[in-house]
């Protein structure tokens, strides 16, 4: 079965498992367990902020920096396909008591003309405005991704109202990759990141926030109310390590690959609407009487494993286990339906 359900399905190679079997580790509650203390200081060195925190999931570390950069009564500005609100089981309102104010933009991103527009005047009855969130890739835009020229007015704009500024970078190194930007540059836009290591980079778990020392030092009391203080993580963040100096570069293959089986589906006469495909994702919709379920599992029967997007809908994700030849399978089998 060649899956393209999500970049989440990776599984460690070879060299990733004898990196993780041969890490030195101790207790990191105790912040003692070497391993995590060196993959947290990498990632903050490679961005440029002062302080990560290693958790194990992306969920939480965008879940932590909700509520370290809010308080009662005020509320974040995202895209209304931002993952913090649509995939995170409405943890901004259980885990910090939060409303959400949600924006429409193309291919899930904001401009700064929106968000200014959104920021609540001071009234007594309004949510005060505190916090706008960024999707870097975007999930349910398609893999598209922001500019630094188009991040920048949004920090002068967030610093300027006395707002926080988080990207939920989850795939954020696959935007790098297409960019070529050194990631301090993008570290000094932001007050904290969430970067994912168990996507495109391969890692079986873990993701990391990263902000300044302060923020990480409520941060790390934040992971362990939610029961995200681990213990002999080391063996974990040695994959994390191993994904960040080995598995980067590479993404560009699983954006090559998506768009080869994009320009199949352009073909197709029951295929429309296919998202631009800018980075491992590739969004598209079937015609009736097709339906997304009726058409994952024909392909299903063929070999292929994909996500239902909507009732119309499907998304494909490649990532590092899809290779070229399984990509020419695929491409065969979407041919010959």
């Amino acid at each position: 079965m060649i899956n393209l359900t999500s970049d989440t399905v990776t599984k460690p190679s070879k060299e990733m498992l004898q990196a993780m079997m041969s890490a030195e580790v101790g207790d990191d509650v105790f912040r003692t367990d070497p391993t995590v203390n060196a993959l947290e200081e990498k990632a903050a060195q490679l961005f440029g902020m002062e302080a990560a925190l290693f958790c194990p999931s992306g969920t939480m570390t965008n879940q932590i920096a909700m509520n370290v950069h809010t308080g009662r009564l005020e509320e974040v500005i995202c895209h209304e396909y931002s993952h913090v609100y649509q995939y995170e089981t409405g943890g901004y309102a259980a885990n910090s008591g939060i409303p959400m104010n949600l924006l429409q933009g193309d291919f899930g991103k904001l401009n700064v003309d929106q968000i200014a527009a959104a920021i609540r005047p001071d009234y007594d009855w309004l949510p005060k405005s505190k916090l706008v969130v960024l999707e870097n890739t975007t999930n349910k835009g398609g893999g598209s991704y922001y500019t630094l020229d188009e991040i920048r007015p949004i920090r002068k704009l967030c610093s300027e109202q006395g707002l926080g500024l988080h990207m939920d970078g989850a795939r954020f190194f696959n935007a790098l990759v297409e960019l070529g930007d050194d990631p301090k540059d993008w570290g000094a836009e932001f007050d904290s990141i969430s970067i994912c290591l168990s996507k495109g980079l391969g890692a079986p778990v873990g993701s990391l926030l990263l902000g300044n020392e302060k923020m990480m030092k409520q941060a790390r009391r934040q992971r362990k109310v939610m029961g995200g203080g681990m213990r002999q993580a080391g063996f974990l963040a040695a994959a994390g390590i191993y994904a960040l100096d080995n598995n980067v570069d590479r993404l560009k293959e699983d954006h090559e690959h998506a768009r080869m089986i994009s320009l199949v589906l352009e073909k197709l006469d029951f295929v429309e609407n296919i998202r631009n495909v800018k980075t491992n994702i590739l969004i598209f919709d079937v015609k009736n009487p097709w339906t997304a379920n009726s058409f994952l599992e024909k392909v299903g029967e063929a070999g292929i494993a994909a996500a239902p997007f909507g009732p119309q809908t499907v998304r494909f994700v490649t990532h590092l286990d899809v290779t070229k030849k399984m990509v020419g399978k695929v491409i065969n089998i979407l041919e010959n339906l």
